[in-house]
């Protein structure tokens, strides 16, 4: 009947808080904030988001100078000794480069799973990550979800199935960002490091570097190889050629050449003055000889520039 809500729009799905037990109660509300000297805090294991000494983490120094730490960080006993920061790993680096000797923290006992979906969480949404630190942090998260889901946090407790939710679905709650997002990222935790390195610094583009991940480590260290050679970088179509002929097995270096050798479409014809390239070439020098030059030189400032 119109108007009428089907008995599922009842249903409260439960989402990745739910799961590890993060939702604010009143004792976290009542918690305490503790001074810890700074040489205490630790950082997260396998922490996969830079703390750079840049212009971003220049303001944070100047407004812990001016505030003080307004948000404390959030930490847990550390295994051996210490603690380990899950949260606020930028606002200690600039009480550090302040000279400050203890920081204002939030002490939590946490699993290793919950400390793993806090840390993931209070640091997705920055702008300013780079495609390997979201793919790590969202990989870490997931495998986060893997391990507890299914099994009980407490003797005789039900863990949530999600109502047929994937774990990626978990995954994404809370980062804006789809579960086929999510899982796309992931995917580039696949490529190696040199592979990586240029989906980053944005010479392979995010949907190509996909694609690439799907070779094996083996070829993707030989195409690395080639490109080098070649000066040249896969675009999206070409990548998923590779990604077609790998899973065929038919990918060789000559396969590699041919595919990155494909034409792109051509651009707008540039005209130009053979008065003004006399002054960069030998007089003797024919049309060809002088395109071959100018071809080559464009090619190598293409790669060295990354586009």
């Amino acid at each position: 009947m119109a108007g009428r809500k089907s008995s599922a729009s009842n249903i409260k799905m439960p989402d990745v808080n739910a799961l590890f037990g993060l939702e604010e109660d009143t004792g976290r509300l009542s918690e305490k904030v503790e001074d810890i000297a700074i040489d205490q805090l630790h950082s997260f294991d396998s922490h996969p988001f830079r703390v750079l000494d840049d212009e971003k983490m220049q303001e944070t120094v100047e407004s812990v100078r001016e505030h003080g730490i307004i948000s404390p960080l959030l930490v847990r006993p550390g295994k051996e000794s210490g603690y380990e920061i899950i949260s606020g790993h930028r606002r200690k680096r600039a009480c550090e480069l302040l000279g400050l000797k203890a920081v204002p923290c939030f002490v939590r006992s946490m699993t290793d799973e919950e400390a793993t979906v806090t840390m993931v969480d209070s640091n997705i949404q920055r702008e300013e990550l780079l495609y390997s630190e979201k793919a790590y942090a969202y990989k870490m998260k997931l495998d986060a979800i893997d391990r507890v889901k299914g099994r009980p946090k407490k003797e005789g407790q039900v863990v949530p199935d999600y109502l047929g939710k994937k774990s990626t679905e978990v995954a994404a709650e809370g980062s804006g960002e789809s579960y086929k997002q999510v899982e796309r990222y992931i995917r580039l935790t696949f490529l190696i490091k040199p592979m990586l390195n240029y989906v980053d610094e944005k010479r392979i583009a995010f949907g190509a570097g996909v694609e690439l991940s799907y070779l094996e480590s083996e070829v993707q260290e030989l195409l690395c190889q080639t490109m080098q050679r070649l000066c040249v970088f896969p675009n999206l179509a070409q990548a998923r050629k590779l990604k077609e002929s790998g899973r065929e097995g038919k990918l060789d270096e000559n396969g590699m050449e041919i595919i990155l050798s494909d034409e792109k479409p051509a651009a707008q014809a540039v005209r130009l003055q053979r008065k003004k390239l006399n002054e960069y070439f030998p007089a003797g020098y024919s049309a060809e000889q002088i395109e071959e030059v100018i071809y080559g030189l464009l090619k190598r400032w293409r790669f060295e520039q990354g586009e």
